[in-house]
Parts: C-alpha cells; sequence; structure tokens
C-alpha cells in the first residue's frame, strides 16, 4: 500500500503538539542508530518494531509540591505520575496511525519475560536519555532536567520518520548545593538521606559526575513489593510454628502487599522517594513546581507572542525600504 509522504519537521510538531496539549512536559526523538548501537541485541528498537524509523520519548512531571512534604508512606502512595506518561504515549501512537496512516506502537513499559524481574524489554530512560529529555543522576541514574526536575517517561515507535534530537549538551547534575555538600561531607544529599544507603559515587574536580554506584538489591528489598513478597513467603516457609506462620503472612505491613494484589493497585511498585525529596533540582527547578510551571508556560507563551511581533515589524520596515 502506497502511503502519503508528510514532511518530517511538520509531522514532529504535531506530534509535540499532541503530548504537550494531554499533560505531557517534555518531547524529544532518539536517534534511532545511537539506540541500535547501545541497546543490547534482543533489546533494540528494531527487535521491537522491525521498521521503525522513529523513537519518540516524552516526559511528564512528578507529585506537586505538597507532595514533598507529606511523609514517607503518603508520598510512597501520591508521588507517582507514571500511569499518566503511558497513557499519552499509548494515544500518541493512535495519533500517528489515524492522522498520518504510519504504523506505531506504544512501548510497554515492562519487564522481559524470558530474563526476570530486572531487564526491560526496551530502556525507557536510555531512549529518554538520547532524546535529550533528562540526564543521568547520582541518585541511581534517575533521569533530572533542569527545568522539570524528575520525570516519568514513556516511549512510542513508529515506521514515520521524523528528524532526531540530541542529547543534553550539559548534565543539571549534580547541582552546586550538591558539590558543596559533598566536598564537605564526602556525600551528595541523595547519597546522605537514602533509608537503605543504596546510593554512592564520586565527584570529579570539574564538579561533574566521576562515578554513580546504585545498589538496586537494598533499594528493591525495601521499596519494590516484587522483591518483598518472596521474601513474606520464604518466611512463611520458614515459621517454626502457627503463629509466626501467621504473622508473616497477616502481619500489618504484609497485609498492605495482598491489599495491593487484590485491588491492582499501581503502587504495587512504588519507590521510596527519599533521594528525590531532598535533591535540588527536583524541588528546585524552574518548572517542576506544578503552580511555577503555569505561569512559567504562560510566560513563554507571551514572549513568544512579543518575538512573532517583533519580527512581524522587522519585516514591515524591511519592506518599506525596500
Amino acid at each position: 500500500m502506497k502511503r502519503e509522504k508528510f514532511d518530517p519537521h511538520f509531522v514532529k510538531e504535531e506530534c509535540e503538539k499532541y503530548v504537550k496539549k494531554k499533560g505531557g512536559l517534555a518531547f524529544g526523538i532518539a536517534n534511532l542508530e545511537s539506540l541500535e548501537q547501545i541497546a543490547p541485541q534482543g533489546h533494540n528498537p528494531t527487535s521491537m518494531l522491525p521498521k521503525v524509523k522513529t523513537v519518540i520519548s516524552i516526559g511528564v512531571g512528578g507529585g506537586t509540591q505538597g507532595s514533598w512534604s507529606a511523609d514517607a508512606k503518603t508520598l510512597a502512595y501520591i508521588g507517582d505520575t507514571e500511569t499518566m506518561a503511558y497513557r499519552i504515549a499509548y494515544g500518541l501512537a493512535f495519533f500517528i496511525e489515524s492522522r498520518f496512516g504510519y504504523r506505531a506502537i506504544f512501548v510497554p513499559p515492562d519487564m522481559d519475560p524470558e530474563k526476570g524481574a530486572r531487564v526491560p524489554m526496551q530502556s525507557l530512560k536510555l531512549h529518554a536519555e538520547v532524546a535529550g529529555i533528562g540526564a543521568r543522576s547520582m541518585a541511581g541514574d534517575i533521569l533530572l532536567h533542569p527545568e522539570f526536575g524528575m520525570m516519568y517517561y514513556a516511549s512510542v515507535f513508529t515506521e514515520l520518520e521524523m528528524p532526531p534530537d540530541q542529547p543534553m549538551a550539559e548534565n543539571p547534575c549534580p547541582h552546586p548545593s550538591c558539590v558543596t555538600l559533598y566536598k564537605r561531607t564526602g556525600q551528595t544529599p541523595c547519597q546522605k538521606f537514602c533509608p537503605v544507603e543504596c546510593l554512592s559515587g564520586s565527584i570529579d574536580e570539574n564538579d561533574q559526575i566521576e562515578e554513580m554506584i546504585y545498589d538496586s538489591h537494598a533499594c528493591a528489598e525495601m521499596s519494590q513489593q516484587y522483591e518483598a513478597i518472596p521474601s513474606v513467603l520464604l518466611d512463611t516457609l520458614d515459621a517454626k510454628n502457627p503463629i509466626e506462620r501467621g504473622m508473616a503472612l497477616h502481619g500489618p505491613e504484609n497485609q498492605v502487599l495482598w491489599y495491593k494484589l487484590s485491588i491492582g493497585a499501581g503502587e504495587l511498585l512504588s519507590l521510596c522517594y527519599e533521594c528525590m525529596r531532598v535533591c535540588p533540582i527536583t524541588q528546585t527547578a524552574l518548572m517542576a513546581n506544578p503552580v511555577a510551571r503555569g505561569a512559567g508556560m504562560r510566560q513563554k507563551i507571551v514572549e513568544a507572542e512579543a518575538a512573532a511581533r517583533t519580527e512581524h515589524n522587522i519585516e514591515q520596515e524591511s519592506d518599506k525600504i525596500k
């Protein structure tokens, strides 16, 4: 079937408009060749969509400013907006197919069923990094954006070609205040306040990330319930008597796990967020605060309109001179 040809730049603009209209904050196109070289075989874009031409990455904001002031157990429930990213990406795939007639897929954020709970089918984080809408941080490689702080990411693959973006020229992490604390104490805020000490690393003489070490096992044992549930079952099997066995299965903390499973709660795989609670990039980024973001977006519109008027006036003056 012969497909209609579209201007790649026009298509990109239309897709970005769709994402922003639906509540997305960041939009970028990752270089397909780079992803094919970096991602392991079986986890590269063409392994999922053989004729893929474009890898789209979108980012949505995290919790409200109020959520960061809540206690840890509350934050675990309300600091997560990743399902919004997936919903926008899913809609974008349908938008591309209905508007332009080219195949597109929402990239599932799930683990590879043949590889276990630690290997995703596709690295959404890699897509975002190469697309230039996030850079790896000292906090367990969480991606950070200088304007939006921490975001959640989703991806779309399509056979419709669009021009790629470049990765960020400068990493916002570490923040100058983090460098100051590191020089004084040997730790950044995210390292210092991690409840299970799963973060470590170093900053070089140029105040850039030299090494980042993330103990994902320590983090997961506390905050990822796909690690906690097997532990509960092991404790149950090791119980010496019926009372211990009952406590292992029905203790107050473990009851929450069964509750989440029974209702399909999205927070089943929640993080503790303490590293982001003390991250100055997340907390002070110009557009990280939803209220400031609205004001900032409006200011950008005003500036763009003013620039357009100025350009129009210059053109008119130039025509008069001619």
